[in-house]
């Protein structure tokens, strides 16, 4: 039976790609006929998101990978029928296709894991499950199938399951797990055919001189990243100064003002910002687009703030287009190597040095560019991205994201309790 759960994420993670797609047109059209316009529409857009996010799909703020992160070391699984919904699933969808009409800084990827844990928990109990690690391991393989049909790299999802959700790789789980994603996977290629995401590049490393990319792009992917990573965990446990209160009194104007700024850099990147960066990332891969430094740094601001707001998304597909930006100013620096090669090595740099996992980024760069050539460049890159990020943040994003949901969610589970009994007990 989890077989059909597995087709069903590939299904919607088609329906959701193609959804995601035609907001990104819909954005990119009205910033032709008049980009001031986003001047109204991301407030007004980033202040609907909030309202029908709290009113209709409360829970569904956020990555969605803290979250599923989260349910797996849940054993109250009350708290987590509460997390993993198909309404929540429903709301990150739709959320997030509105997020990136308003030009917000968002991806699919995040959200769908959160999409693909909760269609294998619903499936889990409708199949009358009630063995904790069965439940954790149906959680674990339908999140990592979420992440690889939403990027079309099944590998990249076992590496993501073992390397990022879990952070092992139990015997019992591992056959479902596999299985899980080899369904979804299939699914979504025979829907949407054998593409990779960024293409095919066949840049190279060859072993010498050229190699001093890996060292300048590892070691600035691994500084910028970690503190990207740093950053939002400490904006995670609370807004700085005068913000705060503000955010906690007024969350739709606080809304406002963060769309307000997302189109004020939208403006000023000429529209660069806006949404996954996957045009501008993939257009940098192929050698097409040159941006100046300005529209990595300009990206970099607009998912803090989008991560300020709230609002349901993922920061997966702008990190990789910040990594490649980066890596396309980096590569002027450096004749002797290939223009595209540093690219990569700027994606799987600065995608380590935010999730800190460097196989996994090594293997999503490898598979989005269809590109063996360059894997023992990367993996370097990655694992030095790695260690220069953990002396910027010493916890992991994810992980620390998903203990700080977890107290949250537990503390408002023990509130709840405390006031049902007194409602029951007024002596």
């Amino acid at each position: 039976m989890y077989c059909s759960g597995a087709v069903l994420i590939g299904i919607i993670s088609v329906i959701f790609a193609h959804l995601g797609d035609a907001a990104a047109d819909l954005r990119y059209h009205i910033v032709a006929l008049n980009a001031w316009s986003m001047l109204l529409i991301a407030p007004l857009g980033l202040v609907a998101i909030t309202w029908l996010t709290r009113v209709l799909f409360n829970g569904a703020q956020g990555s969605g990978i803290p979250q599923t992160i989260a349910t797996l070391h849940m054993h109250n699984f009350m708290l987590v029928d509460r997390i993993l919904t198909l309404r929540i699933a429903l709301g990150k969808i739709l959320m997030t296709c509105l997020g990136l009409i308003c030009g917000a800084s968002i991806g699919r990827e995040g959200p769908s894991v959160q999409i693909g844990a909760s269609i294998m928990h619903a499936f889990s109990r409708a199949m009358g499950q009630h063995n904790d690690v069965t439940r954790h391991g149906m959680i674990l393989a339908g999140g990592a199938a979420g992440m690889a049909a939403a990027f079309n790299t099944p590998l990249a999802g076992v590496v993501f399951a073992i390397e990022e959700l879990a952070h092992s790789f139990e015997q019992k789980s591992s056959g479902r797990t596999l299985t899980v994603i080899i369904f979804s996977g299939i699914t979504a290629i025979a829907l949407l055919g054998n593409y990779t995401y960024f293409g095919r590049t066949s840049a190279s490393i060859p072993v010498g001189v050229a190699w001093l990319a890996v060292l300048v792009c590892g070691v600035s992917g691994g500084l910028a990243g970690g503190l990207f990573a740093r950053l939002v965990i400490r904006l995670s446990k609370g807004l700085p100064g005068s913000l705060r209160p503000f955010a906690a009194r007024f969350p739709l104007g606080f809304a406002a003002l963060c769309g307000l700024l997302l189109a004020l850099i939208g403006l000023a990147s000429d529209g660069a910002t806006y949404g996954t960066g996957y045009l501008q990332a993939r257009g940098i891969v192929d050698g097409s687009l040159h941006y100046p430094a300005s529209f990595f740094l300009l990206k970099y601001l607009s998912m803090l703030i989008t991560f300020c707001s709230g609002i349901p998304g993922g920061m997966f597909a702008p990190s990789l287009a910040i990594g490649a930006g980066m890596g396309g100013w980096i590569e002027q620096f450096l004749p002797h190597t290939s223009p595209g090669a540093v690219v990569l090595l700027g994606m799987a740099a600065y995608f380590c040095g935010v999730a800190q996992s460097p196989l996994m980024a090594t293997i999503i760069v490898m598979e989005v560019c269809d590109n063996q050539q360059v894997t023992l460049a990367l993996l370097a890159t990655a694992f030095l991205a790695f260690g220069v990020s953990r002396t910027v943040c010493p916890h992991p994003l994810y992980s620390a994201l998903a203990a700080g949901f977890m107290e949250k969610t537990e503390r408002k589970a023990g509130q709840e309790k405390t006031l049902s009994r007194q409602e029951t007990d007024p002596s």
